[in-house]
């Protein structure tokens, strides 16, 4: 019994310092990348490793001068973040408009080489990315969507689309048939049962899924950059970042604000929809 109980509170114990030890792995450089941006270049400068910031240190300087925009002596990050959102809300949508009906027409459709498609989609998905960078960027150009923003949103949604018919697939065979053969029973057709049954109990699952291609989107730099270099007042986020961090003029506490600007959306995002997020991750995780 002693036995037991000294492993049991020494697990426990154990468990507690894994915890701390990945929040402070995790937490500590967005921490210290927020404690950057808001002190002062010359205070900085005499004391880099400083980790607590006075009041009086306070300066939302840095800020006003990443979101100001070029014309004015800023660095356009308000124009970026107008970009980047339009992209990725629209490479968003329009992925959940094809891959939710293509998703259940996998799982529940019989139709010859459904299993080949269900793993081509996913095949697809491996590509790296750099591997179809060069022909996408030859068939854009050609087709006059380089320099667009619509150009990337379609490269997105080609990106993001593959792996969410996968995602949703499975999430679909969750779903008992008997509830929609029920329904179908009461007199709904095909779309109807898809529309009051199939969706409802899918929605943290596309939630799910919404969110992962939301992030594809909005932190992608690859293609960002092979697209839309020449244009830069169509660049995201992630490419005007890349460009701070370029400039040797550029001070580290305009490109650390600029770093928390790219990351605080998505942060907010995650932890408003965590708890749909947590359950479309698992509701695919067992069949039945």
């Amino acid at each position: 019994m002693d036995r037991d109980r000294v492993e049991t509170v020494s697990l426990r114990w154990l468990r507690r310092l894994v915890i701390a030890v990945f929040l402070l792995v995790t937490v500590f450089p967005f921490y210290y990348m927020l404690v950057l941006s808001v002190r002062p270049i010359e205070r900085l400068l005499l004391d880099p490793g400083s980790l607590v910031v006075g009041l009086g240190e306070l300066t939302v300087t840095t800020y006003a001068e990443v979101l100001k925009a070029t014309e004015d002596g800023g660095q356009g990050f308000l124009t970026f973040m107008r970009n980047s959102g339009l992209v990725a809300v629209a490479a968003t949508l329009l992925t959940l408009l094809v891959s939710i009906p293509g998703a259940y027409a996998v799982s529940r459709l019989r139709f010859f080489g459904r299993r080949q498609v269900h793993f081509l989609f996913l095949a697809v998905y491996l590509f790296p990315s750099i591997v179809i960078a060069i022909p996408l960027f030859v068939v854009f150009t050609r087709a006059g969507l380089r320099g667009s923003l619509l150009g990337l949103i379609l490269v997105y949604i080609s990106q993001t689309l593959p792996v969410s018919v996968y995602m949703l697939k499975n999430y679909f065979e969750t779903i008992p048939v008997s509830l929609e053969e029920s329904a179908a029973i009461d007199g709904a057709g095909r779309l109807g049962i898809i529309r009051r049954v199939s969706l409802p109990l899918a929605a943290p699952s596309i939630m799910a899924v919404a969110l992962y291609d939301f992030m594809i989107a909005w932190n992608e730099f690859l293609f960002a950059l092979l697209f839309l270099v020449d244009k830069p007042n169509r660049w995201t986020v992630s490419l005007g970042l890349a460009q701070l961090t370029g400039g040797v003029e550029v001070p580290k506490t305009v490109l650390m604000a600029g770093s928390v600007i790219l990351t605080l959306p998505i942060v907010i995002l995650f932890f408003a929809s965590e708890r749909l997020l947590t359950e479309g991750l698992t509701s695919g995780a067992e069949k039945g």
